[in-house]
């Protein structure tokens, strides 16, 4: 496969600028700032998550009704999200009015107001969020088991508590906006129909070189446990198993994602084999690998009946053991075939591969992305193999299941 048009950049601002050159005349295009959830202190968890929300609520010249017209009368579909160690705000929009999104979301990023209006209504916004996210099963798994994993910062939520969420000021929030939200701590991509000196230049005519704070380095520690929780209203059983994973930084993330793809990813994969279609176990059997700077992570995800907890359990236990001990290099091919293909796949939607160009650069850099190919055929049989005796050995466990 030919690799992309890819360009990249180190400004004397301090910002980073990416592009990946497309023909297709639509761009995605957005502005990362390498600060999330996990560089939060305890009593602010949430803050990061809160100033993301602000931020289309209004700047010096625009309201935040002027903010979504400006964007969606263009065609754009417009949003942000915050993670552990990213807070960014995007746009797929028609090539040709890429100068609108730029002027737009650059406005929000250097101009926003925090209208005290507006940031009381949005805390109730997302005391709703924190509840919705509670309330659906398996968005909730998926948030308790980093608990399992991981102390410090990883005890409280991306979306913070309603304790952090009600203690946090207007004052807060705009403290932490200018401290963070500078050049230094900025990178600006697109992917699509879009020339990289017009996006350079963009940038250094208006971020200014400003030296202020850079986030911490994150403080917490890795654990396993093992916690069944119950709750009334519901039919079924969700459950998750997950367990420490190499990092990006630590050069082996290719071996989590073989080992991942392997055991739940999709239809073939040996859990889905061995849970659903063998034994009629579950309707739903899928994995996930979650490679960031400082933390990573595999996980398997069930939906069962109560009953049947323990079973799924020690089934998912027996695969990883019989992997560990008798993985063959025919079907370690396969599996890397598998994933390469998927690679390529993947790379069709410009959103989605907006926000992997952003991960990857706010791990090392961006152009580490090409290389997945290479990265992927490098993994040896018995580095996935160790991996999966790990994991059969040191996991962690969560279920939530009815009353």
């Amino acid at each position: 496969m030919e690799k992309p048009k890819f360009f990249r950049r180190e400004l004397n601002n301090g910002m980073t600028v990416l592009l990946e050159k497309r023909e297709l005349p639509v761009v995605s295009v957005g502005f990362a700032l390498r600060t999330g959830a996990i560089h939060e202190d305890l009593n602010q968890k949430g803050i990061s998550h809160f100033i993301e929300h602000m931020l289309y609520k209004g700047t010096k010249k625009r309201s935040a009704k002027q903010i979504a017209n400006d964007l969606e009368k263009k065609g754009a579909d417009v949003n942000g999200f915050t993670s552990e160690e990213l807070t960014a705000y995007w746009c797929k929009i028609p090539s040709k009015h890429i100068d609108v999104a730029l002027d737009v979301l650059s406005d929000m990023i250097k101009n926003s107001v925090f209208d005290v209006k507006e940031f009381e209504k949005e805390r109730n916004v997302i005391f709703e969020e924190i509840k919705m996210y509670h309330d659906n099963p398996q968005a909730y798994v998926f948030k308790e088991i980093t608990k399992m994993l991981y102390g410090g910062s990883f005890q409280i939520d991306i979306s913070g508590t309603f304790e952090t969420m009600s203690s946090l000021s207007r004052e807060d929030l705009i403290n932490r906006f200018k401290e963070f939200y500078n050049s230094e701590n900025l990178i600006l991509c697109a992917v699509g129909d879009c020339d990289f000196e017009y996006l350079v230049n963009f940038a250094e005519k208006n971020f200014k070189k400003e030296k202020k704070k850079s986030p911490k380095e994150p403080v917490f520690n890795k654990k396993n446990q093992i916690k069944i929780e119950t709750r009334e209203g519901l039919d079924q059983a969700n459950l998750v198993f997950a367990f420490h994973s190499p990092t990006y930084k630590e050069k082996k993330s290719s071996v989590a994602e073989v080992l991942n793809c392997l055991m739940a990813d999709g239809m073939s994969s040996r859990l889905f084999s061995e849970i659903r279609e063998k034994r009629n176990l579950a309707y739903a059997v899928k994995g996930g690998c979650e490679n960031g700077k400082h933390f990573a992570y595999n996980l398997v995800y069930v939906g069962t009946t109560k009953e049947n907890v323990e079973e799924v359990k020690k089934i998912i236990l027996q695969e990883f053991i019989k992997v560990s001990k008798n993985l063959t290099e025919k079907e370690l091919k396969e599996i890397k075939d598998q994933l390469v293909s998927q690679y390529e796949i993947s790379m069709e939607n410009s959103q989605s591969q907006l926000f992997t160009l952003l991960m990857h650069e706010s791990v090392n850099n961006a152009k580490d992305f090409y290389d997945f190919e290479k990265n992927i055929s490098a993994v040896s049989l018995k580095e996935v193999k160790e991996l999966a005796a790990k994991a059969a050995k040191e996991h962690s466990f969560f279920a939530l299941v009815p009353e």
